[in-house]
């Protein structure tokens, strides 16, 4: 058994080697040393889109009254397109007024385009006031604006005319006589700038066209030709003015109208349409003259496409 003092010594010595570890030299230089480096910003990524134009450029040429009227009827017009693809998402071709313009066509092509529409880079698709290639003033009485074609395939030209008050608000949708099936496709600014942004190729790609024109052409075009009838630019317009006044201007009623042919003399005689109001409307229409630029053609309606 060993004595008290052996077990004393034991336990100093112990005591004694264990001090000496901790402040063993050689153990602190082993330990390692941590340098904090100091702060710096993460490098910021660039956005996938970087560069896109996501609204419609406006040329500095139109003045501060036009640029916002432009404005205006752009906002409205996205909101048609943005309507009529939530419409055929929502009904598919189950849809009366689908039927009716696209017949039995698969909804992916005119979703498509209300898509591009609201969607596609605007690079380069340039609204102007300043009448470069001289339509708008050889013209005055005719020409609301017009796409320039091969002098720049991009643009397109808005004349004063269109901002002479002979377009409407779409808040005026269903009002004042307005229908579907007989009025000028062009009375509000929203659906004129519809039409006029299928004929960009940056939008249209190229495909959008005028297969028909005419109201009973376009539903003729729905039943026998629907592979052409969702490429239809004036078709694309009028299903979108449609479900708008269908679904949100009258709710349930709409101003669709029953379709009158137009007499030579002029406007169609008034016939009654669902919603209650007259299929005749009041609104200036061009006329035909003599001066009218070839890229020009009269509806059956009296409306001058210039394209």
């Amino acid at each position: 058994m060993p004595s008290l003092t052996t077990t004393t010594t034991t336990t100093i010595l112990l005591a004694a080697l264990t001090g000496a570890s901790t402040a063993s030299p050689l153990l602190a230089r082993q330990a390692p040393s941590i340098t904090t480096p100091p702060n710096q910003p993460a490098p910021t990524p660039t956005p996938w889109d970087h560069g896109a134009t996501p609204d419609f450029p406006i040329h500095s040429s139109c003045n501060a009254t036009e640029r916002a009227q432009l404005q205006d009827a752009l906002h409205e017009m996205l909101l048609l397109a943005q309507h009529a693809k939530q419409h055929i998402l929502r009904f598919g071709n189950s849809s009366a007024q689908y039927s009716q313009w696209f017949g039995q066509a698969p909804t992916a092509g005119p979703i498509g385009w209300y898509e591009r529409i609201l969607s596609a880079d605007r690079a380069d698709t340039l609204f102007r006031c300043d009448d470069p290639d001289g339509n708008c003033a050889l013209h005055p009485d005719t020409y609301a604006g017009h796409w320039r074609g091969s002098n720049a395939t991009q643009e397109t030209v808005i004349c004063p005319r269109s901002f002479s008050g002979i377009r409407w608000s779409l808040n005026a949708l269903c009002s004042r006589g307005y229908t579907v099936a007989n009025s000028p496709a062009n009375a509000f600014f929203a659906t004129d700038l519809l039409h006029r942004v299928l004929h960009v190729p940056r939008i249209s790609e190229g495909l959008v066209g005028h297969f028909a024109e005419d109201y009973p052409e376009m539903l003729a075009l729905a039943r026998e030709r629907p592979e052409e009838a969702v490429l239809n630019s004036d078709s694309l317009q009028l299903f979108a003015v449609d479900v708008y006044g269908f679904d949100i201007s009258v709710p349930g009623v709409g101003c669709h109208g029953v379709y009158s042919a137009v007499e030579e003399e002029g406007a169609p005689a008034a016939t009654p349409s669902p919603s209650g109001v007259v299929s005749s409307v009041a609104v200036e229409t061009p006329s035909v003259t003599q001066s009218a630029d070839a890229s020009c053609h009269t509806h059956s309606d009296g409306f001058v496409h210039c394209d």
